[in-house]
């Protein structure tokens, strides 16, 4: 089978382009891809569990706790003690980070325009059901791709 006939490689290409695009973007605000998801991740008003970060983005622990240094030492988040739970930390959004986040949004929202703008709602509903039957195919539990050979 040649790469082109792959599922994985029609997926990664895509998200390759699509992070290039949201990097770009995201470059011309002194943040990356990741710190707009982020951003679009943490409740505006009430900070979110940095514990809860993590599992909504897809990521790994130590990853995002790296990722939540360099946006703390850039402004645009601060982590605070729970109020009600001592043991645990809130990430809130500073004033800037609210405005990267409202940029975030916008650039997100403008891409998913521009692709409804071209693509039709039975295709991009088409689309989203294969998507979804394929993270059910990955997640299931003891998948063995050995035996679909």
């Amino acid at each position: 089978m040649r790469r082109e006939e792959t599922v994985d490689h029609h997926i990664k290409a895509a998200w390759h382009a699509i992070s290039r695009m949201y990097n770009q973007q995201a470059a011309a605000y002194d943040a990356t891809m990741a710190m707009g998801f982020v951003l679009l991740t943490i409740n505006a008003e009430e900070g979110t569990p940095a514990t809860k970060i993590a599992p909504l983005m897809g990521l790994e622990a130590r990853s995002l706790t790296r990722l939540l240094n360099t946006m703390e030492e850039r402004g645009v988040i601060v982590r605070k003690t729970d109020a009600l739970d001592k043991r645990s930390v809130r990430v809130y959004l500073t004033e800037e980070g609210k405005q990267k986040r409202d940029r975030a949004k916008e650039t997100v929202l403008n891409f998913n325009n521009a692709i409804r703008k071209e693509i039709s709602e039975e295709k991009l509903n088409v689309f989203f059901e294969v998507i979804q039957s394929i993270q059910q195919v990955v997640e299931k539990d003891n998948i063995n791709v050995k035996a679909y050979n």
